[in-house]
């Protein structure tokens, strides 16, 4: 059995489509095909179930792919440890930040000051349906995913942001309904900023009307600018990026507040260089939670 067929049926398995899977693998679709085939061959059953072009994973294949899986990831887990031993605090860290946009930047440049010879891959966006591969992950807590261990950063305070000239940009704070007939600009549905503002509204008894509705953070921030609307903008993650062209009114009802975290797989080896990234990332945050909270 192949390692090589092994992480091509893993690929094919998470898509359940040849084309995209043989797209992603960079090998035409043929050879992939034939691949699965061996592999089936090999284990005497169908993997798929196959109706025209679409593919199922079927009972054999769910059972096959959870223990694939396993495997391959030991074998992965051995490989960076090994390599741990023989070079020390070097190497590469995967990296998942569905938050913090504009203070993640900063806190790669930080810490890559300190060891440069620590490189990243990055993943920001990412199918809400798809679990997403990572060492480390800094998201809004609690994050979802099986076998998952975390650590909170910050708990940071989200503010209604009006351009300057709005009707309640003198305001020292609002209760949350007074913005009830406003037009908001926000990020798309799956974005756990917008879940979790979308509920504080329903809290403050009304439902939003957003007119635009963005992937990117800094596409908000600049409709706000230009007056199109009002938005949510986090303490701590968003900090410093709005500009002397909008304000920010600290909302008194209900308290509007979400926890960052860094977050890690329990099962999985963590390397070296991702224990290092995390205990930097703490004190990172730990350090801009003091400054946003200073006068």
């Amino acid at each position: 059995m192949e390692l090589l067929h092994l992480k091509y049926f893993c690929k094919v398995a998470r898509l359940q489509h040849m084309t995209h899977a043989a797209e992603e693998l960079h090998i035409a679709q043929p050879a992939l095909s034939k691949s699965i085939k061996m592999l089936e061959t090999e284990l005497g059953v169908s993997l798929f179930d196959r109706t025209g072009r679409y593919i199922t994973l079927n009972e054999y294949g769910r059972t096959f792919l959870k223990h694939v899986e396993k495997a391959l990831q030991s074998l992965e887990d051995a490989t960076r440890e090994v390599h741990d031993l023989a070079t020390g605090t070097v190497g590469y860290i995967k990296l998942a930040f569905p938050v913090g946009s504009h203070i993640v930047p900063n806190l790669i440049t930080a810490f890559r000051e300190q060891y440069p010879d620590i490189h990243f891959q990055l993943l920001q966006h990412y199918e809400e349906n798809v679990k997403p591969e990572f060492d480390l992950c800094i998201s809004s807590l609690p994050l979802n995913y099986e076998h998952i261990q975390s650590t909170p950063l910050v708990t940071e305070q989200i503010f209604l942001a009006v351009p300057k000239g709005h009707a309640l940009a003198h305001r020292s704070s609002i209760a949350l309904s007074e913005a009830a007939h406003e037009h908001f600009i926000g990020l798309r549905h799956g974005h756990s900023l917008r879940e979790m503002t979308d509920d504080y509204c329903h809290m403050a008894g009304f439902k939003p009307q957003h007119i635009f509705e963005s992937d990117d953070p800094a596409t908000v921030r600049g409709l706000i600018r230009a007056g199109q609307g009002v938005a949510f903008i986090p303490a701590v993650s968003w900090e410093g990026s709005t500009g002397p062209d909008i304000s920010l009114l600290p909302i008194h009802s209900p308290i509007c507040q979400r926890t960052i975290g860094i977050s890690w797989r329990g099962d999985h080896y963590l390397s070296r260089a991702a224990l290092v990234f995390r205990e930097f990332t703490i004190e990172f945050f730990a350090n801009a939670s003091d400054e946003a909270s200073s006068p």
